[in-house]
This record gives C-alpha cells, sequence and structure tokens, in this order.
C-alpha cells in the first residue's frame, strides 16, 4: 500500500441553478477554525460551518450554511482573511477592502473599506489591541502598511517600489513581493529593500508564500520551488516541482502543488515526492490549522493531514527507514518534547528492526540504543537464549510483519546466523551498564555468558566472570561446565564471593581432574588470587597444597599481599619450617621489603642461606645474597652464625663475623692464610671500612701490609698492596717496615706515588688556607659596608699601639675603631 501523508475528504459541493452555472463559482477560501467563507464570481460572501470531524462519510457530515452576503452586481470577489480577533472578515472585491463580521456578514460600520488595492496581507501579531496589514496600490507603485483595529485603520507607513506588485506574503516585518519580472524582500520597519533574482512567469503563474520562520517559497525558474529566507539567503535546497503549478499549500512538513488535475506532495525536509492525489478541475489551495482545503468552481475538498506518527510508521512498515527517521528529527522542534521523546524512542526500535533483518547490524545498534529497547526483546528472538530470560518477562507485540524465524536461520544457514550472534554479543556489550537496561541486568549477562562460551570468545568471556556481573549461578554454573571452561567457572565464582570453591575449581583443573583447553598457568592464577584475598581462612585451606606444589611461587601468598594485609609472620614462619626455600624467601622478605629489624629473623636468614648451600651445593648467588647479609646487617646473633660456619670452607663469611667483634687483625689472617686471594682481603679492607674515616681504613691496610710480610711467600702480594694504595700509605711510616732485602725497584712505584701524594696534600692545604683568607676578608668586607664604618688615615697618622707611622695600604682595626698596624693587630694597647 502507498504511503499516505494526506487523507481525502469531500466536504462540500456547491449547488446552483443553471442559470447561475457561470456566475456562482467559487472565487476564493479562507478558514477559521470550523467557519468556511467562500467568495465567489458574483461578488458573494457566503459562510459554510463544517462538521468537527471532517473525515466522516458524506452521508454522516452534516455542514451547515450560515449567512450569505452579495456585494454587489459584479467583479468577483478576490481574497478574504478572517481577523478573529476582532471577529472581523476582511474582503477584497472590486480593488477595496471592505470588513464584514464574522458571523453575521453585516459592514463593520466604522471601517471604511480601503479603495484602490490589489493586493493584500496581514501579518502575524502577538498584540491584541491592532494588527498590522499590507496592501499593494492598483494606482501607485507602493505597498502602504495599516494598524488595523476594532474600529479603525489608518496606514502607518509607505514603501515605494520600482513597479507594480503582482503577489506577496508577508513574514513578521518582512514582507516578500513579486513584481512582472523579479522577486524582492522588503523590511517593513525600515522601509528598505533587497533585490533577489529575476523570473520570466506570467502574472497568473508567480508564486510567494510564507512558510514560517522567517522563510518564504517562491516560484523560480526552471521549474524549482525556491527556499529564501528573510535574510535573503537559502538554507534549504531548492523543490524540483512540475511546470504549470497553480497554487501552492505550506501544511509542516509538506508542500502542496496544484495542477489543474493533480496534486502532488513534497516533503520540506528532503525535497522528495511523496503522494499524488487527483482532483479535477481545481482552482485553488488554502492552508488551514490541520491540512489543507482544495477547491473546484462547485467542489470543496479537505485533506487532512495523517498523524505524523502514523506517517513515520508507514514508512518503517515500508522499510522506509531514512525516511522515517528524517521525519522523526523533522518533527522534534514542533512537538511537545515528552510525546517527543516517546515518538522518537518507539520509530527508533521499529527502524532498528528493519535494519537488524536487512543486517544492517551496526546503524540497528545505534537505533536500539536511542529508543531504549528492553534487551530482553532481542534476547528472545534467539533459539536456546530464551532459557536466559525469567519468566515474569512480558514481550511486546511484534512490530514487525516481516519478522524473520532466526530458529529457521539457524537451521538453513550457519554462516548468516553467525552474523547474528555476533550482533547479539555487540548489542549487549554496548547497552550494558545503560540506565534503561539496569532492570535487566541479570538476563543480559547471563545471554552474555552463554553467547561467550558458545562462540569460544575466551578473552570476553574472562572479563565479565572475573569483573562484577549479575550472572545467575543456577543458570551459568551448567553452561560453563558443558562446555569445559572451568577457569570462567571458578573466575565466576570468585566474583560472586565463592572463593573457596573458586580455587577448588581451579586446583581440580591444576590436579588434572578437569580439562579446560582455554586454560593457562592456572597455578600461578591460584597463588595470585591467595595473595590478594582478604579471607584469610582461604588461604591457609590452600596454602599447604600450593607450598607443597611449587615453594618458589607458592610463598607468594604470604609476600605478594596489598600493603596492611600480612598474616602474623609467627604463623607464616611455623608452617614454612617443612618448606626451607620458601622459608628462606620469607625471611627475605620480611627483612628486604619490611625492613624487619628482629634479632630472629636476621639470624635465621642467614642460618637458612648456610644450610641451603649444605644440602645443594655451594651457588654463588645465595652466598652472594649470605655475605651481603653479614656486611650489612646489625641484628644478627654473630656467635650463632659463627657457630653454624666454623666447620664450612666459607672462610670470607667466618672473617666478616669475626671482623663484626672488632679483631679485625685475626680476620686478615684468616683471609690470608685460608683464602690466599690477596684481592679477596683488599676487599674485605675496603667494605670493612665503609662508613669510617681514613685512619681506620689506612690502619687496614697497614695490618693487611704486616700479616704479608709477616709470610715469606706473599712479598708479592705486600708489594702489590703497596703499589695500589701510595695514597694511603706514607713513605715515611712504612719504609721502616719493609725488609732489608727489598730493592728499591720493587717499591719504586709506591715511593713516587706517596711522595706526589705527600705534595699534593701540602698544596692543597695551602690553597685551602689562601681560599679561607679570601672568605674572611670578604666576610670583613660586607661587614664594613653593613655597619657604614669610615675610617680616615691622614699623613703622619701613626699607629697606636707601635707609635710609628702608618705607611703600608693595609692596616687593621683596635677595638676602639683606632687604626694599628696588622702586625700590631695581637699587641694590646697601652
Amino acid at each position: 500500500m502507498a504511503f499516505k501523508a494526506f487523507t481525502q475528504t469531500h466536504v462540500y459541493e456547491k449547488q446552483a441553478a443553471p442559470k447561475e452555472k457561470d456566475r456562482s463559482n467559487i472565487q476564493c477560501l479562507e478558514c477559521y477554525d470550523q467557519n468556511v467563507y467562500i467568495g465567489t464570481k458574483d461578488a458573494t460572501v457566503q459562510h459554510l460551518i463544517l462538521p468537527i470531524h471532517r473525515d466522516l462519510s458524506p452521508g454522516q457530515r452534516e455542514n451547515r450554511e450560515g449567512r450569505a452576503r452579495k456585494l454587489g452586481s459584479s467583479s468577483p470577489v478576490a481574497q478574504l482573511r478572517a481577523l478573529a480577533v476582532f471577529n472581523h472578515l476582511l474582503v477584497l472585491w472590486d480593488r477595496s477592502i471592505i470588513a464584514l463580521n464574522m458571523f453575521s456578514l453585516e459592514p463593520v460600520p466604522l471601517l471604511k473599506k480601503i479603495q484602490h488595492v490589489s493586493l493584500f496581507e496581514l501579518c502575524d501579531s502577538a498584540q491584541t489591541a491592532c494588527v498590522e496589514m499590507v496592501t499593494s496600490s492598483s494606482r501607485k507603485k507602493v505597498i502602504r502598511i495599516y494598524v488595523v483595529g476594532v474600529d479603525r485603520w489608518d496606514v502607518v507607513k509607505e514603501v515605494p517600489l520600482f513597479q507594480e506588485a503582482v503577489a506577496l506574503a508577508v513574514d513578521g516585518k518582512c514582507v516578500c513581493v513579486a513584481t512582472n519580472d523579479k522577486y524582492i524582500l522588503c523590511d517593513i520597519e525600515t522601509g528598505s529593500w533587497e533585490e533577489l533574482f529575476p523570473h520570466n512567469h506570467s502574472r497568473q503563474r508567480v508564486i510567494v508564500t510564507s512558510v514560517g520562520r522567517g522563510e518564504f517559497l517562491l516560484n523560480g525558474p526552471e521549474s524549482l520551488g525556491m527556499f529564501v529566507m528573510k535574510t535573503g539567503i537559502c538554507q534549504r535546497p531548492p523543490l524540483q516541482w512540475p511546470q504549470e503549478v497553480l497554487a501552492v499549500a505550506i501544511c509542516f512538513p509538506y508542500i502542496l502543488t496544484l495542477q489543474s488535475h493533480v496534486l502532488s506532495v513534497y516533503s520540506m525536509l528532503d525535497q522528495q515526492h511523496k503522494q499524488t492525489l487527483s482532483i479535477n478541475a481545481a482552482k485553488g489551495l488554502l492552508s488551514t490549522s490541520d491540512g489543507v482545503l482544495v477547491f473546484t468552481e462547485r467542489d470543496i475538498f479537505s485533506l487532512s493531514l495523517v498523524p505524523l506518527e502514523e506517517q513515520i510508521q508507514a514508512l518503517v512498515g515500508h522499510q522506509r527507514v531514512e525516511e522515517a527517521l528524517l521525519l522523526l528529527d523533522g518533527i522534534q522542534s514542533r512537538s511537545p518534547l515528552d510525546s517527543y521523546k516517546e515518538l522518537q524512542k518507539a520509530i527508533s526500535c521499529l527502524a532498528g528492526f528493519v535494519h537488524f533483518y536487512q543486517e544492517g547490524f551496526s546503524e540497528a545498534i545505534d537505533l536500539f540504543i536511542n529508543g531504549e529497547l528492553d534487551p530482553r526483546e532481542i534476547i528472545r528472538l534467539y533459539p536456546n537464549m530464551e532459557s536466559c530470560l525469567s519468566k515474569d518477562f512480558q514481550s511486546l507485540p511484534d512490530q514487525m510483519n516481516k519478522r524473520r524465524d532466526l530458529q529457521a536461520l539457524w537451521q538453513e544457514d550457519r554462516n548468516t546466523f553467525h552474523h547474528y550472534l555476533a550482533f547479539l554479543g555487540d548489542f549487549l556489550r554496548a547497552v550494558r551498564g545503560m540506565e534503561h537496561s539496569l532492570k535487566c541486568s541479570k538476563e543480559v549477562d547471563c545471554t552474555l555468558l552463554r553467547l561467550y562460551a558458545e562462540l569460544g570468545e575466551t578473552e570476553n568471556l574472562q572479563q565479565l566472570v572475573a569483573s562484577t556481573n549479575t550472572c545467575c549461578l543456577d543458570h551459568c554454573v551448567p553452561v560453563l561446565e558443558q562446555h569445559n571452561r572451568y577457569f570462567a567457572l571458578g573466575s565466576l565464582y570468585q566474583s560472586h564471593g565463592q572463593h573457596i570453591d573458586a580455587v577448588k575449581t581451579w586446583v581440580k583443573i591444576a590436579d588434572g581432574f578437569h580439562k579446560d583447553p582455554f586454560c593457562v598457568d592456572v597455578f600461578g592464577y591460584i597463588v595470585w588470587t591467595l595473595s590478594q584475598l582478604k579471607d584469610k581462612d582461604a588461604v591457609w585451606t590452600f596454602a599447604d597444597w600450593i607450598l607443597h606444589r611449587n615453594q618458589e611461587i607458592g610463598v607468594q601468598i604470604f609476600t605478594k599481599r596489598p600493603p596492611g594485609d600480612h598474616f602474623g609472620t609467627q604463623d607464616v614462619l611455623g608452617l614454612l619450617d617443612k618448606h626451607p626455600l620458601a622459608l628462606l624467601l620469607y625471611l627475605e622478605f620480611l627483612i628486604n621489603d619490611l625492613k624487619s629489624e628482629d634479632e630472629r629473623h636476621h639470624t635465621h636468614l642467614a642460618l637458612a642461606y648456610v644450610t641451603q648451600m649444605q644440602q645443594h651445593g655451594e651457588d654463588k648467588d645465595l652466598r652472594r645474597k649470605l655475605q651481603e647479609l653479614l656486611w650489612d646487617s646489625k641484628f644478627y646473633d654473630v656467635s650463632t652464625v659463627y657457630e653454624r660456619l666454623a666447620t664450612t670452607e666459607l672462610h670470607l663469611e667466618k672473617a666478616v663475623l669475626i671482623g663484626k667483634t672488632g679483631e679485625h687483625s685475626q680476620a686478615l689472617q684468616l683471609l690470608v692464610h685460608k683464602t690466599r686471594d690477596p684481592q679477596v682481603a683488599e676487599d674485605y679492607c675496603c667494605k670493612a671500612s665503609r662508613g669510617q674515616d681514613m685512619r681506620f681504613r689506612k690502619a687496614l691496610l697497614l695490618s693487611l701490609l704486616e700479616t704479608y710480610l709477616s709470610l715469606e711467600d706473599q712479598t708479592s702480594a705486600a708489594a702489590d698492596l703497596l703499589n695500589k694504595n701510595p695514597q694511603v700509605f706514607a713513605a715515611e711510616e712504612v719504609i721502616h717496615l719493609l725488609p732489608e732485602s727489598w730493592s728499591l725497584q720493587l717499591v719504586s712505584q709506591f715511593l713516587v706515588g706517596s711522595l706526589r701524594e705527600t705534595f699534593h696534600q701540602r698544596r692543597m692545604k695551602k690553597l685551602y688556607k689562601a681560599l679561607a683568607q679570601a672568605e674572611l676578608l670578604r666576610h670583613k668586607v660586607i661587614r664594613m659596608q653593613a655597619s657604614k664604618t669610615k675610617l680616615k688615615v691622614d699623613k703622619g697618622q701613626v699607629c697606636k699601639v707601635c707609635q710609628r707611622d702608618l705607611v703600608e695600604p693595609k692596616f687593621a682595626c683596635d677595638l676602639h675603631g683606632e687604626a694599628i698596624h696588622t702586625s700590631c693587630s695581637g699587641v694590646s694597647a697601652s
């Protein structure tokens, strides 16, 4: 069925005697509410009262003819305009405007007729005391502006024209005038005018119509309907209408053009043709509040605007979705906000279904979201998904007559059905969390879970079950078990606060009771989960299983916990006694991360390092950690650790412990005798002297040198020690310790370096002294400037101490401000 914007009804037929056939024809119309005024060719004005419902059948309609008034014996009635605010009917007849009462059709006695008028129009006005009227003179090239009251009308302004006006339309303070060959815009306030564009139409074909809101529609060249704003610009594309257009009427959002036998309907929104109506011998159109009146010489037809909601639904039903949405958007500014929003939602959903069944999925999602469609309306369309819906869900009636059966599609075309499943996932993800879908969040989450499980979308499934969700466990647990998604099942339990059930499920995967091909490193995830879990009872439940499986990773359930959420240290140490590697790592955590200063922890860690090396052989990394602990920590029990090391070959570690008691000479002797590695002994001296002054380091190296010199086979080590550290050893202190058998060449490098260091230190001391003296002088100058003290030294002035003349540029000042020699500054003046 074709789309209809208007419905046509025959509302009046003029009956006439044969002799009046050529003289009583309808010439023009005016309408106000249910009152229709007919102007005839024989100078008669007829009042007709139409029924409220014009769409009744001819037998049900009862038109009442009111009064009629004969104006004269000749000249047709050219124009009628109702001025309802004063109950006036203005009539243009015989080139004069006369005022009649709207109901009695009696002349208004105080309003004398206005003569020599070819055209007139009324201005829309919010004022009730007076109304403006624009007339075109039949004698002069002017338009006049009248102020019309209840009992008088007066000319207030004249605007001259360069040609006679053949048509005009008024919108507010702007008048659009057509002359014989062009269109112009006039401002009735300022009297200024602006030329628009030329035309070549005959007088009968010139069309000027007010569209409203400061816009006019003109009959332009090449059969184009031109939209022109009162500012002179065009904001819409031109309308391509038929040739030989007799009249034009506006009924938003449509434009109706009349030809002799056809009436065409165009949209103002997209300038496209929408409907065609056949009316023989039509003469003119009149826009009314709810449609358009069309008249012939004897008949009047009413074109009633189909409710816009029905039009939009009809367009959607014809799958003309873009037109429906354009119409919906176009009426927004002219519709009440609440009713528009409801209509917009309903139409957006209908349009969404059209795109949905045409596989236009991206457009469908946007429309469903804009229409705030209940997600359950989409879920119910899918086979096997209806089980996700609650029993109390009541679906709306199906709006689509050509609904596709997704059940049949699932059986016949799996590839296309897969696209529909992908759409379902995209749509539910888009609306999840939106306000209008919160009431059915459980159904949305259950459907997404089932969809992800069936499509194998592991990442999306895990993201859903691991985050906050409203999945129904009774429905979702069997689905995940059916698809062997046990890891996701554990995450689902976890997101619902059932932590023990979650870990139990993952433990069964790790132990091989459950097979989940999509699971990777379930053990690591169990450890991470337990490390973040605040339910400490659950952690203790699985701690032993974790540690038996992997001590190094398992201990993280205690070491990777959030700040401030750690277990009791002694409880953990008691558990870890059976797991030495985990114990060692936990002690490192206590000392290195928690900065524990408990002697038991430091001692226990040192012993744990030793035990590990004894059981598993010497490990470089473990030994390095043990040495760092022994050097850096000051909290362990030296005697306990030394007792454990006494029987081992860890000589450096034993030396460190001896050094902790202050017996550095004994420690160095142990290193020299046992390790036979000079570098180890030197490193010991370097580390032992950290944080100490140079004298302490010099004493350690001197002790090491003496140890080397006491052994005959350490001559080379002693010489190397001297040659490496000339800045530490002073030649005068060391030379008497060296054996007489040593050659000068053996210690020449040391002697040169030592002497160079001695000279360097002397020069540096002098430099420091000079810098200090300069700094002192600078402060003295600052003090003198701050105190603003001046000293005057005259010729022949003598020193107050030695009584000799002050002849040098340098001098000092005593406590009394008297000038004295700098050499006398240390002697008291008598």
